[in-house]
Parts: structure tokens; sequence; C-alpha cells
């Protein structure tokens, strides 16, 4: 994968493309001040180069019955890294368990979790309380989100380096 230098047109594409990644290329040229076809080009390299690694719909989860969320800081009996990578695996088997970060300070493990309801969280909590060499959890119930942003901050620069 070979990195390409970015200048001021791929992060404004970067930026347009993290903001709606349905934006046509039309558009996204229009935004960026090139014509479509060299701006599909600079798509490409930035896929190819590892900028962009996919492209996904947020969806409303309460409306597909997911209006329980919660995090919860797992500490495990061992770091041995057979026993961190044996973690991360479970967890990848888990659905609901949608981000999976190791940690430093206070746990091994803290997760993002969605449950469809108090028992669907309950039944959760207790499973992964149950995971092998898991030696303790903490669970923090969100009430309410006022800020849900992915990605990255993508800054356009406002000069072009030579």
């Amino acid at each position: 994968m070979q990195r390409v230098k970015l200048d001021q047109i791929d992060h404004q594409i970067l930026r347009d493309l993290q903001t709606n990644g349905r934006i046509t290329n039309v558009e996204l040229s229009k935004r960026a001040g090139i014509s479509a076809p060299p701006c599909l080009r600079r798509v490409r390299a930035l896929e190819d180069s590892g900028y962009i690694t996919g492209y996904y719909a947020q969806l409303n989860g309460a409306l597909l019955d997911y209006t329980e969320m919660f995090f919860a800081l797992v500490g495990l009996n061992s770091q041995a890294q057979s026993v961190l990578k044996g973690f991360e695996a479970s967890m990848t088997d888990w659905a609901e368990v949608r981000e999976c970060h190791m940690i430093r300070g206070g746990g091994d493990f803290l997760l993002k979790v969605v449950a469809q309801n108090k028992a669907h969280r309950d039944s959760l909590t207790m499973g992964i309380t149950e995971t092998e060499h898991v030696a303790r959890v903490t669970t923090f119930e969100t009430i309410r989100t006022s800020k849900d942003t992915p990605g990255v901050p993508v800054e356009v620069p406002s000069h072009v380096e030579t």
C-alpha cells in the first residue's frame, strides 16, 4: 500500500466523503475544485493508499429495536498475548459488541455494546462476565448521546505546500 502525499484537494475530498459517503463524484469534484475524472483518480488513490478504508450507512438503532447502549470496562485475569488475542477474537463473534478497544489504565478492554432492551443488556453483561479469562466487568449505561461523529477531524489546509 503506497501512501500518497496529501494536498489541499485530497483533504477536501476526505472531509466531504467522511461527511457524506453517498456524494456523487460530480458533486465531490465541484467541491474540490477539479473535474470529475481526476477527482475519481484521487479517490481511488486515497482508497489504495489506505486513507479511505470503507463506506457504510449510519443506521438508526432505535428503529431496529436496539434501544440500549452501554460501555463495558473489562479486566482480564492475565495480560498474556494469547489471552488478550483470545478475548478480542471472542468479541468479534458478538454482533452486539460494536467496538472493542484494548486500553491502558483501569482495565484491559473497553467495549461499546448495543442491546434491544434492559433484559437483553443484562444478558449480554452476564455473557461478557462469563467469557474465559474475564476477572471483572464494569458497565456504564448510556442515558443519552449528544455527539456521535464517526471518523477523525479532517482540516483542509488553507495553503498548498510546495
